[in-house]
């Protein structure tokens, strides 16, 4: 990451721990810029006391900065959630799982009253597709669910070595330009084998935190 990259992300992390709540119970999600927020989180007093963590990564990181991380099941709807994206487009529809985290950062996104996404503005376009969508699949489906996928004009590629923290594996797709993210996220979700696909736009971010050179930009 480039000291530019890190600062702009830095930008977009320290304006969301102005929208989250003190001795609240939040949700936070996973990646680079997460990882920057974690960070700043350590830093505040008095912070949020506990989180609902998408990743083990991120639970280690939340635990190391003294914040207690908690099952969804123990408290229910969250006020706020916190993530980044790989990209998003001016709607607030993402495209995220490029860390393997995108099923459990869709169960806490869903249950989150606020959905916060924090990215530098390199990961702003027009149109998503230009980074490969992420589509979790049960192993066993893998094959069945790349020609369903190579069907629709994709190009699945297997990570292959990595299985995701609920042991499945994922397909990351090239190729496509999505014109219309909530009718392809619900055709794709309907795949016999796939447990969750790397789109959010059927449930966008309610705010969108823009890091850029200068300063940070809501949407």
């Amino acid at each position: 990451m480039s000291a530019d990259g890190d600062a702009k992300k830095r930008r977009a992390a320290l304006a969301a721990l102005d929208l989250v709540a003190d001795h609240a119970t939040i949700g936070v999600g996973t990646g680079s810029t997460v990882n920057l927020f974690i960070e700043e989180l350590a830093r505040r007093q008095p912070r949020p006391r506990r989180a609902v963590s998408s990743s083990a990564a991120s639970s280690v990181r939340l635990r190391a900065a003294g914040i207690e991380v908690v099952d969804l099941n123990e408290v229910g709807e969250l006020g706020a959630y916190v993530d980044g994206a790989d990209e998003a487009t001016r709607a607030r529809h993402l495209i995220k799982g490029g860390g393997g985290a995108l099923t459990r950062e869709k169960i806490i996104a869903a249950a989150a009253g606020r959905f916060i996404c924090i990215i530098d503005d390199t990961k702003l376009v027009a149109t998503l597709g230009r980074f490969p969508l992420p589509v979790e699949v049960i192993p066993m489906a893998r094959t069945l669910v790349a020609r369903q996928l190579t069907a629709r004009g994709g190009r699945p590629l297997w990570r292959e070595g990595f299985v995701t923290d609920n042991g499945n594996h994922i397909l990351d797709v090239h190729g496509l330009t999505i014109a219309d993210p909530v009718a392809l996220e619900r055709d794709l979700n309907q795949i016999t084998g796939v447990v969750t696909v790397g789109l959010f736009a059927a449930r966008p971010a309610d705010v969108l935190l823009v890091g850029t050179a200068e300063r940070v930009e809501t949407r």
